[in-house]
């Protein structure tokens, strides 16, 4: 019988960045206002009532009767690059299919440039206050993040950023949802749109710009998307998770031309390539002529679900809370006196009220600050349900 070897560890030993990261403070509490009973705020999640199942099967039927090449590997499809090219032009945005890259969702489409763009411990510049999908998209890389203030009336402080640059900074990207801010809900100035892309030139800042709400307004056509102001350094991120349903897995990247070959070897170190019955499915539907009568549906719904949840915090809330009015997307950012503690009120809200939301904090940069903040999200509820829940988490907060 051979000797047994003495172990040097009892466990395999994980790279030094997984030894810090955990997973989001916002997932944790989705996971846990799942539960049946919870009248939930809290998720960033389009209405499954509105999701277009009936086309969508159809559409797929279509691709499966006539196509058994959709279940192969193949590479990227083209028709539906086509088609996205005039989606962007409903953005304002003008490119090619070259310019074009297919990714698994918006999320891989950040994780991928974020690999592309920044160096171990380099620097992110990114609002304070912002998604949480960002953070878990660069922690391998264990940056430091370069943190810029939002007016809750005109978008990220533009200045802040422009005299960070100008005393040395010198961030990998700069990484900003213009449009519907998630979590804060406001919407980039035009006027510090063309300031955030004057100090991009200016300093060589390559800018990635999230939209997933981009179609999703409500009074009247939003702004441009940045990417229509520059085509060197801002880098769009587009997705059909909002816009048709989330278990697509279906987002893209505008990029320069001559990045995309980059982002093909990065990306197929992950997955090789997207779901290429997803990408024929969503073509057939997109060509069947199904977009614009749903994206009608889907503005005309959560704009009055919107309406609703801004009508009942006036009716619930108290005098000295604020919160913003979002002209698109999903969520209201609702800011409380210096005095709470929205953790506190997230637990009393479920224990006494079986309401939920998210506190502020779980979207800081660093898990600090916005201690006095929750987001709601109304696209998830119906109207009712926004009257009953709003005045439920109006008796807690009190």
């Amino acid at each position: 019988m051979y000797p047994q070897p003495k172990l040097l560890s009892a466990e395999p030993k994980l790279a030094e960045w997984t030894t810090h990261v955990k997973r989001s403070v916002l997932r944790d509490m989705i996971a846990v206002v799942s539960k049946p009973g919870i009248l939930s705020f809290a998720g960033g999640l389009p209405a499954p009532d509105l999701f277009p199942c009936d086309s969508f099967s159809d559409a797929v039927a279509h691709v499966m009767s006539s196509d058994a090449l959709a279940l192969q590997y193949r590479p990227p499809y083209e028709p539906l690059k086509a088609q996205i090219v005039e989606l962007m032009r409903m953005r304002g945005v003008e490119c090619s299919t070259r310019q074009i890259f297919i990714t698994t969702g918006a999320q891989q489409a950040l994780a991928v440039l974020a690999q592309m763009l920044l160096d171990p411990h380099g620097t992110v510049a990114a609002e304070r206050i912002v998604y949480t999908g960002l953070q878990q998209a660069v922690a391998p890389m264990s940056p430091r993040f370069l943190s810029i203030e939002t007016d809750l009336q005109s978008g990220m402080d533009v200045d802040q950023l422009r005299r960070a640059l100008a005393g040395g900074e010198r961030p990998a990207f700069l990484y900003t949802v213009p449009e519907a801010h998630n979590p804060l809900g406001v919407s980039l100035s035009p006027a510090k749109r063309h300031q955030l892309i004057a100090v991009a030139r200016e300093y060589g800042l390559p800018i990635i710009e999230d939209d997933p709400y981009g179609l999703l307004s409500y009074d009247g056509a939003a702004p441009d998307a940045l990417r229509s102001l520059d085509e060197t350094f801002v880098f769009y991120l587009g997705s059909f998770s909002k816009i048709i349903a989330p278990a697509l897995r279906v987002g893209w990247i505008v990029a320069p031309e001559a990045m995309v070959p980059k982002l093909t070897v990065v990306k197929e170190a992950a997955d090789l390539e997207t779901s290429a019955l997803m990408q024929r499915a969503i073509s057939a539907w997109l060509a069947a002529g199904h977009l614009a009568p749903h994206l009608a549906l889907l503005r005309r719904e959560y704009g009055a679900r919107r309406d609703a949840m801004l009508a009942a915090l006036r009716r619930h809330f108290p005098a000295n809370a604020t919160w913003t009015e979002p002209e698109a997307g999903m969520f209201v950012w609702v800011e409380l006196p210096q005095a709470f503690d929205t953790g506190a009120l997230f637990e009393r809200a479920l224990a006494e009220e079986q309401v939920a939301f998210i506190p502020g904090h779980a979207f800081a940069v660093g898990g600090q600050g916005a201690r006095n903040c929750l987001r709601l999200n109304f696209s998830n509820a119906t109207v009712d349900q926004i009257n009953h829940g709003i005045e439920r988490l109006g008796r807690v907060i009190g």
